[in-house]
């Protein structure tokens, strides 16, 4: 049976599923996983992995005989596709299956800042409702400017929703795309315009710190960022210094720069909502998740092909 090394969690189910095709190790259960890799690479034909994780380019240099890597995620800027495609090696992730989920977080996160759902609860099980009376106002999420950054099928799905809310929805990529909603060819012109900016783009070195302090002072003391695509999108020290001198309203965020380790100056801010990187950690998301990345490792193992591969050369915004 053709070898398979599994990095990252995984469920005995998955690891079941896939051991009467493949002969399946587990990265989580060696003792020196760099060691293993360097010994055993020449064996491994398949990869399975997820966006956070990826596969290093040395592990990458060390299977010659890789022939695909299926991602548990629809990011895989951890994956370099580019060199793996000039090896031949296939790429695949798992697209659609999580877009109305991520979508629905964004969403989530935009309310939690705009009504001020941690404050309130803090309010409420403190006790001072009964002492002091009502808590202060909050904000109205209806008939806002928000802004898009990254109109992928998720950008289009927190569109689609947003809608609810008659927002008023705009949007920067690095084209122009056929969707109605105004685009920005300026990400900075585009912040001064809105009233909250939702960031959905992938990560990597085309888009590290992309919003930037320019960005951020463009959203300026009344502004929400959001951010549901990766942590290396957002200058998190130039997004922290804006939050803590009131240059920035809001922030919700779902991913951070250095995961799990989130700067204890975010953490302490009372004007942010903060989610562990759980916009698709639904049990129907992921049970559909871990059903693709199976079926691309099952299929390519019988027919020697995948459905849908990852493009090499994709639009980054």
């Amino acid at each position: 049976m053709p070898k398979l090394l599994l990095i990252g969690p995984a469920t005995g189910e998955m690891v079941a599923a896939l051991s009467g095709t493949f002969e399946v190790t587990r990265l989580n259960d060696l003792e020196d996983p760099e060691a293993w890799v360097n010994r055993h690479g020449a064996e491994i034909a398949y990869v399975g992995t997820n966006g956070h994780d990826g596969l290093k380019p040395t592990w990458m240099a060390a299977m010659p005989n890789l022939r695909l890597i299926s991602c548990y995620g629809v990011g895989y800027d951890a994956i370099d596709a580019v060199h793996a495609a000039e090896r031949g090696i296939l790429v695949t992730h798992t697209p659609n299956v999580l877009n109305a989920d991520v979508a629905g977080t964004a969403v989530l996160l935009m309310l939690a800042c705009y009504r001020e759902l941690l404050r309130d609860d803090a309010y409420v099980r403190s006790g001072r409702w009964a002492i002091e009376g009502s808590a202060a106002l909050t904000r109205s999420p209806e008939k806002q400017r928000v802004g898009i950054l990254g109109m992928g099928r998720i950008g289009q799905e927190i569109a689609r929703k947003l809608k609810a809310f008659d927002a008023e929805i705009s949007y920067h990529t690095r084209s122009e795309k056929d969707v109605p909603h105004q685009y920005f060819d300026s990400l900075v012109a585009m912040a001064e315009h809105v009233q909250c900016m939702i960031v959905i783009t992938p990560g990597g070195a085309a888009t590290r710190h992309l919003v930037n302090e320019d960005v951020i002072n463009a959203l300026g003391p009344t502004g929400t960022l959001i951010n549901v695509a990766r942590g290396s999108v957002v200058d998190e020290e130039a997004l922290v210094l804006a939050l803590e001198n009131n240059r920035l309203g809001w922030a919700g965020l779902d991913v951070f720069e250095d995961e799990p380790n989130v700067p204890d100056r975010l953490r302490s801010l009372p004007n942010v909502a903060l989610l562990p990187h759980a916009g698709s950690a639904t049990v129907e998301t992921r049970a559909a998740m871990a059903e693709l990345t199976l079926g691309y490792l099952l299929h390519h193992a019988k027919e020697g092909t995948v459905f849908s591969p990852v493009p090499v050369c994709v639009d980054l915004r």
